[in-house]
């Protein structure tokens, strides 16, 4: 599907303007005799651009020589594909200056555009370490040159200066080299083919219905998908799973019978640089096979197993891997046979290790018919008990995907301990795009700075080495390690697209889909100007207003969510009859599923300490344990995760705790009431249709946060007797 053939939606961050500096340029493409599908996509974004905008556009042919220096200059953009790049095991140069390319001797065989120190363009020799995703961007003589190690690289590369609009083509310096630290970037997809009764065609969707399967069975038409595609491309994710974790009956047969769809969903992908994955059933020996068993240890199983990958593989011969949830919330699992998840995910790894496929086993194991009598029992427990004592036994084509947090995608919780303690298993650390806590795209919740948090956060190695370098294999400061890399793994997140004309319901929740990409890419990189870098390429050239008041609603958008939900780290206080939208302080508490906040008359919180609670506390390395473990210095933020305490415990704010709940929902509900009339400013400045949609959210947002506000002040008022200090109204 050409760049041409795109349906009409809404184009997100690659709306036609966006491309216009690029497109009224000149233009030279050289991508190299093994460029393929996704070196046809730089061609053909480039041609699309320049036919728009009234550039020019040169393709040189594979193997065709580049022109003298002079013709190069003729240019105003060069994009080259260097001729001799191999793989890097990490991406651990990302933080490493641009190579000196002008001062490297020529080398014939290997031309490689590149700026000389007397400001013309020359070609030089190769770059030893270019990796295929990596790409140097130079400015010199007027000419901007990306030099690539692939074409996967060169697509990133292309994206990098339709990012930077006229900056690419200024005298400023820009010359920057880039390449991702993860080196899986992944979108997991909880479509099913069926619509499930109580969960839909997408779990946890809020955005319409699945772009991949209409009437029972994968869609005719995938010109949705490709447009899907090309923004994952533009955002560097590599890799996405096409169904739902919980793989019911239908959806386990696209690994049989669905396998030529399977393909043809692959085939919309591949040009953009994105592997496609499928979620499978544990027991789809017995589902699928006739089987009597599912059992790890049986020959039988085994075989099977190896005789689907080898199918797969024949109809789709670069396909990722697996993507599996065992002995999960009533998902079948190696526990039924005695085993344990790394004979699980080991049998899975090597029945695709022929092919290079990758198993990703989801980490999210608890006791989900828990005894909530049982104060001892912890949720947040389970995924470092279960699988802590398997570390070094998981095959090297595993990888163990684990939640941020211990308990499901909060607004708020400490990391995951299980991503300190598994130095000898390939890690990836899950995040939840989609946002089913945090309003179901029906409120602003901007999410970069949460994930942000959470990839920089330093977990491991006395608290040097954060969670992004744990997950890309890249060693800390304190580290043993005298390899310079350990296992990598990836980030891996839950998409919140649908077929809605929006992609995301609420228009502004494409913010988050772009910057899970662009973080995934550079955890480093700041949220705030992430969320700029969306507001320019989403509404290009718009009025000053519309940029200023998006970072109005946007900016801390989701520290005020936070401010009007569940308080402190105590988390759920959700509706589980609406999906968890919506207030319900004790819709859990007397649940099987293990989410307490345990408020009666005298406080509120959990202990989790090693002291006198769950022993939680005590899975974390120092100097987490300790922080955390201590009234003292557990974090305001986090302390009733951690704590129970009395509602006049004082909070390092100088607040006590209940005060602090009255005084956060109230003011957190005129926040968003400024909001509404903040966006009505902007009308006529944007698109009348996504206007209107995001003010009818903002009024829902109102409503909710209101009733949020009303019922938590209410029912801490009536546990504690402790009136409002401030005198607003109690109901």
């Amino acid at each position: 599907m050409s760049a041409t053939d795109i349906p009409q939606v809404h184009p997100a961050w690659l709306p036609d303007a966006a491309f216009a500096p690029l497109g009224s340029r000149r233009v030279l493409v050289a991508v190299g005799p093994d460029a393929g599908p996704v070196g046809a996509t730089v061609v053909d974004e480039v041609r699309r651009a320049t036919a728009a905008h009234g550039g020019s556009l040169t393709v040189l042919a594979p193997g065709e020589a580049l022109p003298d220096a002079a013709s190069v200059r003729s240019h105003d953009l060069v994009l080259v594909v260097a001729s001799r790049a191999h793989t890097r095991g990490s991406g651990a140069a990302r933080q490493v200056p641009p190579p000196a390319l002008a001062e490297q001797p020529p080398h014939p065989n290997d031309p490689l555009v590149a700026a000389a120190t007397d400001g013309a363009l020359v070609a030089t020799g190769g770059v030893a370490d270019f990796s295929p995703d990596m790409f140097v961007r130079v400015r010199a003589a007027g000419t901007t040159v990306v030099v690539a190690g692939a074409a996967a690289g060169l697509l990133y590369g292309l994206h990098d200066v339709v990012r930077l609009g006229e900056t690419a083509f200024g005298d400023c310096d820009i010359d920057v080299t880039d390449l991702p630290v993860a080196p899986v970037r992944m979108l997991d997809h909880w479509d099913n083919i069926d619509v499930h009764p109580v969960m839909g065609q997408v779990e946890r969707g809020y955005a319409g219905g699945s772009i991949f399967y209409a009437d029972g069975r994968v869609r005719e038409d995938l010109s949705r998908v490709a447009a899907y595609a090309r923004l994952l491309g533009s955002i560097g994710v590599n890799a996405v799973a096409i169904n739902n974790v919980n793989v019911h009956r239908t959806e386990a047969r696209l690994l049989t019978d669905g396998l030529d769809d399977v393909a043809r969903v692959a085939d919309v992908f591949r040009p953009h640089g994105v592997r496609t994955y499928l979620s499978v059933s544990f027991a789809s020996p017995v589902v699928l096979g006739g089987l009597p068993t599912s059992d790890p240890a049986d020959p039988d199983v085994q075989a099977w197993w190896a005789a689907a990958a080898d199918r797969i593989y024949a109809t789709i011969p670069d396909f990722g891997g697996f993507v599996v949830k065992a002995d999960s919330e009533g998902q079948p699992g190696p526990f039924a046979y005695g085993r344990d998840h790394a004979d699980g995910a080991n049998l899975l790894a090597r029945a695709l290790r022929p092919h290079g496929g990758t198993v990703f086993w989801r980490a999210f194991v608890y006791n989900h018919e828990q005894d909530w009598r049982d104060r001892r029992t912890d949720r947040a427990r389970a995924a470092y008990d279960h699988f802590a004592p398997l570390d070094g036994r998981f095959d090297d084509n595993v990888v163990l995907q684990v939640k941020y947090g211990p308990i499901d995608f909060q607004t708020r919780e400490p990391i995951s301990p299980v991503l300190a303690a598994m130095p000898r298993t390939r890690l990836a650390v899950e995040l939840q795009v989609t946002q089913e806590y945090t309003g179901h795209q029906k409120h602003v919740c901007y999410l970069g700075p949460l994930w942000s948090q959470v990839l920089t956060f330093p977990l491991a190695d006395e608290a040097t080495r954060p969670v992004s370098w744990i997950v890309s294999g890249l060693p800390g400061p304190a580290s043993d390690d005298d390899t310079g890399f350990l296992p990598a793994g990836g980030v891996t997140a839950v998409s919140n697209v649908g077929d809605d004309e929006f992609w995301t319901g609420h228009p502004l929740a494409q913010a988050n889909l772009y910057a899970y990409g662009r973080l995934a890419w550079n955890p480093e990189a700041d949220p705030v100007a992430l969320l700029d870098e969306w507001i320019g390429l989403t509404f290009p050239g718009a009025d000053r207003r519309v940029r200023e008041t998006l970072h109005t609603l946007m900016d801390d958008s989701w520290l005020t969510y936070e401010a009007y939900t569940a308080p402190l780290g105590v988390g759920f206080m959700v509706d589980p009859g609406r999906q968890h939208y919506g207030p319900n302080v004790d819709g859990y508490e007397y649940s099987k599923w293990g989410t307490y906040h345990f408020a009666d008359r005298d406080g509120i919180g959990v202990d989790r300490t090693v002291a006198t609670g769950t022993g939680y506390a005590g899975q974390y390395p120092s100097p987490w344990r300790e922080t955390y473990e201590d009234l003292a210095t557990c974090p305001d933020e986090l302390l009733l995760f951690f704590h129970h305490v009395p509602y006049g415990h004082v909070l390092h704010s100088g607040k006590s705790v209940v005060q602090h709940i009255y005084d956060s929902r109230a003011d957190a509900v005129d926040v968003v009431t400024s909001w509404v009339d903040a966006w009505q400013t902007l009308h006529g400045l944007v698109d009348d249709r996504l206007h209107a949609r995001v003010a009818e959210r903002l009024t829902e947002q109102v409503r909710s946060a209101t009733e949020w506000r009303d019922q938590l002040r209410s029912y801490f008022f009536r546990k504690s007797g402790v009136p409002d200090a401030s005198g607003r109204p109690i109901y």
